[in-house]
């Protein structure tokens, strides 16, 4: 029985090539990594290193080539309501307002429960990403930002052992993104459920991780380094520049995305199976 609560072990992800012939595309290969119950990690690397098909496959929406995945020790063969899963498009049922897209998910989980407490339910997690005015709007009546909110609300109501999230903030501006970042924080600190967040923005990981992925350029893409975010919670976005590690970590993970992702793709690790990356810390109290 494993002792973590999710183990990715080996993991690779090989395509057919053109010809033939022609030898199989790796896009990644030997990944490995652990995580804890509770824990709010996010993944960074450049397009093609496969992050989205690394989260498809702890979703049960894609098979590995090689390796298996572990969650409370039992292997994941498919899709899973104990795991919740957040794109970049929303995936809200038009016909639906706001407040019945949460119901929806919330009957589906728990079949049993009253008319009443699905709605009870329901109606607290929309509160909590800040829309109680919009509870019987329809999507089409909502902006971008409330919409990526309704579909944030709707994955924690379900309350999914694992949530994985596809650069949900990616197609919002940087004032919306940065609100809804702050409306993450807030329903994920009141559930402290795991999270598995893929993002090309490195301020971002900062704020909402407690460690970080990163990944090598692909193909042939690894998992290089697993960086512990050093900074005590809670944390806010004007707050955390004015920590003592925060540029620190913030010219880390740039100088990995820009110097050393490229520099360490294509390097040899057959037999390198069992590897896990290597861990990087910094000591909280340094200035």
């Amino acid at each position: 029985m494993t002792s973590k609560f999710l183990e990715v072990q080996g993991l690779a992800k090989r395509y057919p090539g053109q010809g033939k012939s022609a030898e199989p595309v790796t896009i990644f290969e030997n990944a490995n990594f652990n995580i804890e119950k509770g824990e709010f990690v996010c993944v960074i690397g450049h397009s093609g290193c496969g992050k989205s098909t690394i989260l498809n496959i702890l979703a049960g929406l894609d098979h590995a080539s090689d390796g298996l995945v572990l969650m409370n020790g039992r292997e994941i063969s498919g899709p899973s309501l104990d795991r919740g899963v957040i794109f970049q498009n929303y995936s809200l049922l038009p016909w639906r307002t706001a407040l019945q897209n949460i119901t929806f998910a919330v009957q589906a989980r728990w079949p049993k429960w009253r008319k009443d407490e699905v709605l009870a339910h329901s109606q607290k997690y929309l509160e909590l990403v800040g829309l109680k005015e919009a509870l019987h709007h329809k999507p089409s009546q909502l902006s971008g930002g409330m919409r990526q909110r309704v579909s944030i609300a709707r994955a924690f109501a379900t309350q999914p052992q694992l949530l994985l999230m596809d650069e949900p903030f990616g197609a919002l501006d940087a004032l919306t993104r940065g609100v809804i970042q702050e409306e993450l924080i807030k329903i994920w600190s009141e559930d402290k459920q795991t999270v598995f967040m893929i993002t090309h923005d490195v301020d971002e990981a900062i704020l909402l991780s407690d460690r970080i992925l990163l990944m090598t350029n692909g193909p042939k893409a690894r998992i290089a380094e697993s960086v512990k975010i050093p900074i005590p919670r809670p944390r806010t976005r004007t707050g955390i520049i004015h920590h003592p590690n925060y540029y620190k970590t913030r010219n880390h993970l740039v100088d990995f995305l820009v110097n050393r992702s490229k520099d360490l793709s294509g390097e040899n690790h057959d037999g390198e199976a069992g590897r896990h990356p290597q861990v990087v810390t910094f000591d909280e109290s340094s200035d």
